[in-house]
């Protein structure tokens, strides 16, 4: 590793110890993890950084020929024991939340040591937002025609989640050394992983 990016791991880890660096061959983009968005989650298309509002896989591929490098970034959610299974996502909002706010700011600490290609992305939709400007469209059953004239209220923290790019996020984690697992139970710890791309 060069001496420029020890530099710059030092620095991030004084933001959150919990990361990785991985070249950005070991990072996976699939075609069918969009599907898996679209037919199995109720965000889609209630959220900015949800598809099909996000990258295509095919610009994820594109994009991430631009790196070389980038940071794996952890975070451990602890589950609420008082709430119902039903309700265990919940307790994933704070977390997530947390999670997309340290992101950005590993984004723009990379950028401001000179990465200035430095991007962030998250896990899980995002949540910084009771409802996104996106519901609240729909809501009123108006079109959405022009993405570029919807305002985010989050804009400079909030970014698309890698599976809403497209990055089969389970097969990255293994090629990078880490065990990830299907949990099972909404009792169980969850690891939640962000990623900034960075030269």
């Amino acid at each position: 590793m060069n001496k420029d990016l020890e530099s710059l791991l030092s620095e991030l880890k004084v933001v959150h110890e919990d990361l990785r660096l991985i070249p950005t061959e070991m990072i996976v983009v699939s075609d069918w993890v969009r599907l898996k968005c679209r037919y199995g989650c109720n965000n889609y298309g209630n959220h900015l950084g949800c598809p099909p509002f996000t990258p295509t896989p095919s610009e994820t591929r594109a994009v991430l020929s631009a790196y070389r490098n980038a940071v794996l970034v952890r975070f451990e959610a602890k589950p609420d024991p008082k709430l119902s299974a039903k309700h265990a996502g919940r307790a994933l909002n704070n977390s997530a939340a947390k999670m997309q706010k340290t992101v950005a700011e590993l984004e723009r600490t990379a950028f401001l040591a000179g990465y200035y290609k430095a991007l962030g992305m998250n896990a899980l939709p995002c949540t910084l937002c009771d409802t996104c400007v996106i519901g609240e469209i729909q809501k009123k059953d108006q079109a959405v025609f022009d993405l570029d004239s919807i305002k985010c209220r989050n804009k400079e923290i909030m970014r698309p989640s890698m599976e809403a790019c497209g990055i089969d996020v389970f097969k990255t984690l293994q090629n990078a050394g880490f065990k990830p697992r299907v949990l099972k139970d909404s009792k169980e710890m969850v690891e939640l992983f962000g990623l900034i791309l960075i030269d």
